[in-house]
């Protein structure tokens, strides 16, 4: 017999507006200890020196993390001129000064070697496994860690103010897997310095923005006693991007089941056009999300199933 789970079964995202100084896995145990949820995860890792936009999935919302991570993320940065660090923020040990100071000119001159498809290589105090083992464990135990530039996507990077020679703001949208201290790092070398991240907010992941966002200190002020959905955002939410399909009754109890049902009677009430048989579906009993589907071989067939 399976162990109970200790809480309560809520599903869907809460979105945290995360405070500096607190790790991601940490801000992950306070929501789930203030709603006294079962399971909990978050969708994209923010440092302990970054604040912003962290959503958190409950319940079966921890199926669809993907499709947040996988989303297009929004960051307002801060480049301190003059300093390298270990870390590429300001946390880490400094390993090369420069008195360079760049124009806003010269830094909006080189914006664009760092926007669309470009290869970046990530900070060596980061999460990527090389031979097995973290990036990030290597370097604090003084190993030599080289990391493999990795293709990734900005579709923008705005500069928006100089408050002093030695500080750059910056706004950047950016794909999965984009690295801000690199690019910090990368942008103060192409203007002649070198520079690291002193300050960094993220103000979106996919759907989430800073207007869905909740302070950790509402929360617990609220705790048990809010209705969950004053705080607690449907797990379709983050799946808004993702074509639906409509089941009967019959239909939604069979891919509970894990069973595939016919493609054709779902097709003829679906107002979709050309259906992708790659591409992973919502399918819907009224307001409900049954399933994670995709279509093969005639058949509709459930992806990731919600015990809902």
């Amino acid at each position: 017999m399976a162990r109970k789970r200790k809480g309560d079964p809520v599903h869907g995202w809460v979105i945290v507006d995360k405070p500096l100084g607190l790790s991601s896995s940490k801000v992950v145990g306070i929501v789930r200890k203030s709603l006294n949820a079962q399971k909990a995860g978050h969708g994209g890792t923010l440092d302990p020196l970054a604040t912003g936009v962290l959503p958190i999935a409950l319940g079966e919302a921890t199926k669809t993390v993907s499709y947040a991570m996988d989303g297009t993320k929004k960051y307002r940065f801060s480049i301190c001129f003059g300093e390298s660090r270990t870390t590429d923020d300001r946390e880490g040990d400094v390993l090369e000064t420069s008195d360079v100071r760049p124009t806003a000119e010269q830094i909006t001159g080189v914006l664009g070697q760092f926007t669309g498809d470009i290869d970046q290589v990530p900070p060596i105090f980061s999460a990527i496994k090389v031979d097995g083992k973290r990036a990030y464990d290597l370097a604090r135990a003084d190993q030599d860690v080289a990391l493999k530039p990795r293709t990734i996507s900005v579709h923008e990077i705005t500069l928006c103010d100089m408050p002093d020679a030695d500080h750059a703001v910056l706004e950047v949208v950016a794909g999965k897997g984009t690295y801000v201290r690199s690019l910090a790092r990368d942008i103060a070398r192409a203007v002649g310095t070198v520079g690291h991240v002193s300050e960094l907010r993220r103000t979106a992941v996919g759907p989430f923005s800073e207007k869905d966002a909740i302070s950790l200190d509402i929360l617990n002020s609220l705790g048990h006693s809010a209705p969950p959905g004053e705080i607690v955002l449907p797990i379709e939410t983050v799946l808004d991007d993702i074509p639906a399909l409509a089941l009967t009754e019959q239909e939604a109890r069979r891919l509970r089941h894990g069973q595939a049902i016919p493609a054709l009677p779902v097709a003829t009430r679906s107002p979709l056009t050309d259906i992708n048989l790659d591409e992973v579906m919502c399918a819907m009993s009224g307001k409900c999300l049954v399933a994670l589907v995709k279509v093969s071989g005639g058949e509709v067939r459930p992806v990731r199933v919600m015990n809902l």
